[in-house]
């Protein structure tokens, strides 16, 4: 702490000597003391306070502060927590006003020696060129004197104060120093270049010419014999191969196989047919194109001209039947159409029958080539849901039976998944029965909005009661749990006292379409919970809405208020959800597999039972039964799994447990649209399906009240 000190006392001192001895006067040591002592006295300025020495003794505390006037104080950020902006109230002062990066290199390091061996020469190198020049500087100072010595002998003869003028300057110009000569620095920029062309070498040509190689013609006619005896002998080869195999031990008949593997994939690595792919592809639709015309004509033009005659009831057209014998004994466990290409979308084949678990197939078909799939991928666990990314068409995200999750690259050649996640990057315990990305009307899965960083991201959730947010980076997938469903009333007290919750299975989840955070999840239960994203540890809502488990849960693409759900329990029904209790409830009289939404009305949807059947429901006509019930599977034993609509054409797709997928048409009464009226435009747009949609709903809920 700084203390007050008292004013500093200057003395004037004024005497006429010292006590020093002279030697030559002869005076003693201390005369003038007497004058030394009286001389001294305190000079004071006239504006100085008289303290006392309590008030000298007083200490006045001092606080420095080093805070940055030019800091801002207003900093406001979002906090995720609490939901707000907030004020920052620490603000960093911190001001730098110099910086300098420098080395410091220690003495006894390989760097100190050499530089301090460079600093010795340079100090050498000078000294002996400073002895050079005093040696230059002493020879030419002898050589003037002796000119100046015969100068002056010769001047002595005639004139003397002639030379006693020379002697004077010579001795001048010896007694005053001579200034080293300046050295000339060579200017180390000023250089020239000097270059030179060689000539080359004249080129000269050789040619040699040589005799062409002999050539032959040969030529032959085969008749019937000549062709019957080429055919025997192959047998007979045939024959003795088989033979061979037969004698050889297994291990001997692996090793073949591995040879001939090999041989194969050298003779395909060999065959360059790379050239001819995208040709032999366009060959390969003109030739299905030909060979389906009816089929393409009927999906390009045919209209049920008997739908005139029906009671508002339509049908369904089938049209391509996709398969692949590679799949034949999988399920069909998920269908979603392409958003870019309205022709392609992808199927995944796995098994819904636990006890019989194998592997996986990934296949994307195209309606313009309805015999082979497009691409093809295959894994270890069952696929049990699939979703593509809207701005990314070429990214398919599937989740696996065994609780992974993987990202597959359509633009990449191999059949290995781009991401996968393992046991160490929080992989589910249970199936995956659904994988979420950008929300679309016509996918359960689906992918979600790029992130703050813009990284990809995607949700998903399993019967381990885990709802998972998957982030994609460079080379890993990055996992963080949004919520884990716990079922109500199933609180049990454990060991000390704690409390242990049943974990809730979840089946399948959707997002709504404008609230990005809010979402739909479906659980084994039969109970139906609304979330957010904002809060991990509640749900918004709970619905009591199924006896059995939830089979699909999706938003309405056109109300923002209407839901839909199915479950195996034989009934489909339509919940407001600021209501708890369902609009609407149809009973199929077996179990539902799934539901989906019409892109083209708010009151079209579709739902599939496992007794083959497909259901198309338009509220707008009928709001007590389907105008559309057909079975679309030729063996009743079939059990539908799956359907979706097309985003563009009047069809949809309908996958069954055989591994088949079946494309059917709409009839003309299963996609009216409104009618035009006398002197008045049609009205089309969302507003139009908003309000048609919320008449039905208004209508109801004016029934519910008066009961």
């Amino acid at each position: 702490m700084p203390q007050k000190q008292p004013p500093r006392r200057q003395s004037i001192s004024v005497g006429r000597g010292t006590r020093k001895r002279d030697e030559d006067s002869g005076t003693e040591v201390g005369e003038g003391t007497d004058e030394w002592a009286q001389s001294k006295a305190t000079v004071r300025p006239p504006d100085q306070l008289e303290l006392t020495d309590a008030e000298l003794k007083e200490e006045f505390t001092r606080i420095l502060t080093a805070n940055n006037p030019q800091a801002p104080q207003n900093i406001v950020r979002y906090s995720f927590k609490e939901g707000t902006y907030k004020l920052i109230g620490v603000v960093n002062q911190l001001a730098v006003h110099f910086s300098q990066v420098g080395n410091l290199i220690p003495k006894d390091s390989d760097e100190g020696r050499r530089q301090h061996y460079r600093d010795e020469l340079a100090a050498s190198s000078q000294e002996s060129t400073k002895v050079v020049i005093s040696e230059t500087e002493i020879l030419e100072e002898e050589e003037e004197l002796k000119e100046t010595e015969a100068e002056t002998e010769a001047g002595s003869q005639t004139d003397m104060p002639v030379a006693e003028v020379a002697e004077k300057v010579t001795e001048e110009e010896l007694m005053t120093p001579k200034q080293p000569k300046e050295r000339k620095l060579t200017n180390k920029f000023n250089f020239s270049e000097r270059a030179s062309q060689t000539l080359n070498n004249p080129l000269r040509d050789r040619e040699c010419q040589m005799e062409p190689p002999p050539r032959t013609n040969f030529s032959a006619t085969a008749n019937q014999w000549e062709i019957y005896d080429a055919y025997v002998e192959e047998l007979e080869k045939q024959e003795k191969t088989k033979e061979k195999e037969k004698a050889k031990t297994p291990v001997a008949k692996k090793m073949g196989k591995m040879a001939m593997r090999k041989m194969t994939s050298m003779e395909s690595q060999s065959d360059d047919i790379t050239k001819v792919t995208q040709a032999a592809k366009i060959v390969e639709r003109m030739v299905n194109q030909n060979t389906y015309d009816d089929v393409a004509q009927d999906f390009k033009y045919y209209e049920d001209a008997a739908d005139e005659y029906r009671d508002q009831e339509g049908t369904l057209l089938p049209l391509w039947k996709f398969q692949n014998d590679k799949a034949k004994r999988l399920a069909v466990t998920a269908l979603c159409w392409n958003p870019k290409y309205n022709d392609l979308f992808a199927v995944g084949h796995g098994s819904y029958d636990f006890m019989k678990q194998s592997q996986g197939m990934l296949l994307l078909y195209s309606m313009k080539n309805p015999s082979f799939p497009e691409y093809i991928f295959s894994s270890e666990s069952g696929i049990m849901c699939l979703d593509m990314h809207v701005d990314h068409p070429y990214l398919v995200v599937v989740g696996h039976y065994d609780g992974n999750v993987a990202i597959y690259n359509l633009k990449k050649p191999h059949s290995q998944p781009s991401f996968r996640s393992s046991a160490k990057s929080g992989k589910h315990t249970d199936p995956v029965w659904q994988v979420s990305l950008e929300p679309r009307w016509e996918k359960w899965v689906r992918w979600q909005k790029d992130d703050m960083d813009n990284n990809l991201n995607f949700f998903s959730v399993s019967s381990d009661g885990r709802i998972v947010s998957w982030t994609l980076l460079k080379s890993e997938l990055v996992h963080t749990d949004v919520i884990k469903l716990k079922a109500e009333g199933s609180t049990t007290d454990g060991l000390d006292g704690l409390q242990l919750h049943t974990m809730g299975c979840g089946t399948a989840f959707d997002f709504h379409k404008e609230i990005d955070y809010m979402f739909l999840v479906g659980t084994e239960e039969g109970k139906i919970y609304k979330c957010s994203k904002s809060y991990s540890s509640k749900f918004l809502d709970t619905y009591d809405a199924h006896n059995m488990a939830v089979d699909a849960v999706s938003w309405s693409p056109y109300h923002t208020k209407v839901f839909m759900s199915c479950s195996s329990d034989w009934t489909v029904k339509i919940w407001d959800h600021t209501i708890k209790t369902p609009m609407f409830i149809y009973d199929l009289n077996s179990a539902v597999g799934d539901v989906a939404w019409a892109p083209y009305s708010s009151t079209v949807f579709a739902a599939v039972t496992t007794n083959g059947k497909t259901h198309v429901f338009d509220l707008s006509i009928n709001k007590y039964e389907a105008i559309c019930s057909q079975p679309v599977v030729t063996k009743k034993k079939n059990k539908i799994t799956h359907v979706q609509f097309n985003p563009i054409h009047p069809i949809i797709i309908v996958g069954d447990d055989r591994g088949h997928v079946i494309c059917l048409k709409l009839s003309p009464n299963l996609r009216k649209m409104p009618k035009e009226k006398k002197g008045q435009e049609v009205q089309k747009g969302p507003a139009v399906e908003i309000a048609k949609l919320d008449k039905l709903l208004n209508l109801v809920r004016e029934v519910k009240t008066k009961t």
